[in-house]
């Protein structure tokens, strides 16, 4: 029998206080571009093999090597052409093996966030010491190369040990992409006297998971996008609701699939009266400082509130 983690507390979606985003609108809505670095042939993980077959394997190297020539631009001037800035989840080592992206992702005004080193080494067995090198040279590798101090953290290939939130609490980041138990923001228990909160990601409308796995096409991942977007513009009346789309420049780049995504990404931004299109690191700031501390006094009053959760003080812009 496997224990509950104790992560986050139970809190039923149904007559919560009431999330009011900036301008009132009723969704806060982010893109998250995967912009990512797989190795041809990475150290080997007892846990996990990143390639199906023996490697060193060109092929789903080269595959994702297009993604970073030729599909990210390509999304990029899609995103560009709708205003919508991304919130990169970055390979960190992209800065050395693509400066050119980083630089263009910069002169964007995008925000960056750590997706580990590279999308081939996880954390599966990392030691402490390692898991702390990987945090303390994300945060000084994009604050040297884009003067940004992330806020933002999802584990690379989605690995973690018992401590990562912990860990991301202590160094001073305010957001996971890591659990996806709900369509709002949600506090998360850490140790100390700090903040994390879960910020709502996804994978059923992760391109990796419709073309990967639920092998949609390219139209029906855009009509699953726009129904998405409907439901939760719906819900978002009565509270503010998260829509995140999470992408893959190597997936949603190709030729037949980004006219399909660009439409998709027309209709939403078409509601930018209901909609506060935006980045997960102003989500994050916002929720922090607005609404964190009713959704605790929320679950408390509802009695599901276990040890762990804390009423901490609120993160600070530069600490």
């Amino acid at each position: 029998m496997h224990r509950d983690p104790n992560l986050y507390d139970f809190w039923p979606y149904r007559d919560r206080p009431k999330i009011t985003w900036p301008g009132n609108k009723k969704v806060a809505f982010w893109v998250a571009p995967n912009i990512e670095f797989y190795e041809l042939d990475p150290p080997t993980n007892p846990s996990r093999k990143p390639w199906g077959r023996p490697h060193p394997d060109i092929v789903p190297y080269s595959a994702r090597d297009w993604g970073n020539r030729v599909g990210h631009w390509r999304l990029m001037e899609v995103m560009d052409e709708f205003k919508v800035r991304g919130s990169i989840s970055l390979s960190v080592a992209m800065l050395d093996h693509h400066p050119e992206i980083i630089r263009a992702c910069v002169e964007r005004e995008w925000e960056f966030f750590s997706h580990g080193i590279y999308n081939t080494r996880y954390s599966y067995n990392m030691t402490e010491a390692q898991e702390r090198a990987v945090l303390e040279d994300s945060i000084k590798s994009v604050m040297d190369a884009t003067g940004q101090r992330i806020r933002g953290y999802l584990a690379p290939a989605l690995t973690h040990t018992e401590r990562t939130l912990d860990l991301l609490a202590e160094y001073g980041f305010w957001y996971s992409c890591d659990l996806f138990q709900d369509d709002q923001p949600q506090p998360l228990k850490v140790k100390g006297d700090n903040r994390l909160i879960s910020m709502p990601y996804s994978l059923e409308v992760n391109d990796v998971i419709t073309y990967g796995v639920y092998n949609q096409s390219p139209r029906a991942y855009a009509d699953a996008l726009m129904r998405h977007f409907d439901q939760l513009l719906e819900e978002g009346a009565e509270t503010g609701t998260v829509m995140c789309i999470p992408l893959h420049a190597y997936l949603v780049g190709h030729p037949h699939r980004i006219g399909p995504f660009r439409e998709a990404l027309r209709y939403i931004t078409s509601h930018r009266d209901d909609v506060w299109v935006t980045t997960a690191k102003e989500i994050a700031e916002f929720y922090l400082a607005h609404h964190y501390d009713q959704t605790l006094t929320d679950i408390a009053r509802r009695g599901n509130a276990r040890p762990g959760t804390g009423f901490n003080p609120i993160p600070q812009e530069g600490v």
